[in-house]
């Protein structure tokens, strides 16, 4: 099976990463844009990380035979930072219709202050402007709070549910974001948030239907394989193979295919995997390792 991880942030993985996805069956992925475990002090630096998500990252992933999309926005936590982020608000137009990007994200609350709900509503309003989806961020504190009320400012602004991903679901959120019509994204983390055993028991109760199933991996301990080891754990357990189909793969690609930037034949049809090539001068390569060229690259030596 192929499988999609619809919110990974792989500019803080390795390599080593990105062979181990594509070995596990994951095709394509997306990156939201956050923080870096740092605040960014200057407009600058978030224009510099923008523009890695849509280039250099894009080519990284690709070098690896894995199709990479990213969700543009500024997050929750840095939204405090007001004069920087109002900076940041005149710099996400000239981001958001770059090829790639399938959502507004992540973006909602934090520690639901009154910045964070400015700039929440604000970029709202852009991904209503540019007809983008929208990726929402649940606060770690306050869950269910602040759940419910990234969706009724999302309804506030007249967005239809069926747009927006409400991401970081557990048991406590799920019933009331599918109810409500939103797509609920579930991420995986060893130890913490939701587990894969705990995830099971979610689709068994509420079936696969808006069910999205992430990793959210990042700088911090977290396994890039969350999403085909939690497929392998729901197989162990009797979940019909269309569940996880659509839980692990379709329902991700229906919900950011929205953007109009996502199609299955983006990894169906991709070019095939060509380490010889550079991107502005670069390559994944090291001096003296042999690069991987499928059959069919132009840097493919035919036999």
């Amino acid at each position: 099976m192929m499988y999609i991880d619809p919110h990974i942030h792989v500019t803080s993985r390795t390599t080593d990463d990105y062979e181990a996805m594509q070995k596990a069956g994951i095709v394509a992925i997306i990156e939201p844009a956050f923080w870096l475990g740092q605040p960014r002090t200057k407009v600058g630096s978030f224009q510099d990380y923008f523009s890695s998500l849509v280039g250099w990252e894009r080519f990284r992933a690709k070098q690896f035979g894995i199709v990479h999309y990213c969700t543009i926005g500024l997050n929750s936590k840095e939204a405090n930072n007001v004069p920087l982020a109002e900076e940041v608000m005149e710099l996400l137009p000239l981001y958001v219709g770059k090829e790639g990007v399938v959502a507004i994200g992540e973006i909602g609350y934090d520690d639901q202050t009154e910045a964070e709900d400015r700039f929440y509503r604000l970029q709202l309003e852009l991904a209503k402007e540019v007809s983008l989806p929208v990726m929402i961020h649940t606060p770690h504190r306050d869950k269910k709070k602040g759940t419910t009320k990234s969706m009724d400012v999302s309804e506030e602004h007249g967005l239809d549910p069926g747009m927006v991903i409400v991401d970081h679901n557990n048991e406590e959120t799920v019933e009331e974001v599918l109810d409500r019509g939103y797509w609920a994204a579930f991420t995986i983390y060893p130890h913490t948030k939701m587990g894969s055993e705990r995830m099971v028991e979610v689709v068994k109760k509420y079936g696969p239907e808006r069910i999205i199933i992430d990793s959210a991996a990042d700088w911090g301990i977290s396994d890039p394989l969350a999403v085909p080891k939690t497929a392998d754990l729901m197989r162990k357990k009797g979940i019909p193979e269309e569940h996880i189909r659509l839980t692990c793969y379709q329902n991700a690609l229906t919900a950011y295919g929205q953007s109009g930037q996502m199609e299955e034949r983006d990894w169906l049809e991709r070019e095939p995997i060509d380490q010889t090539k550079k991107h502005g001068g670069s390559t994944v390569l090291r001096g003296g390792q042999t690069p991987r060229v499928e059959k069919g690259a132009s840097g493919a030596v035919e036999n």
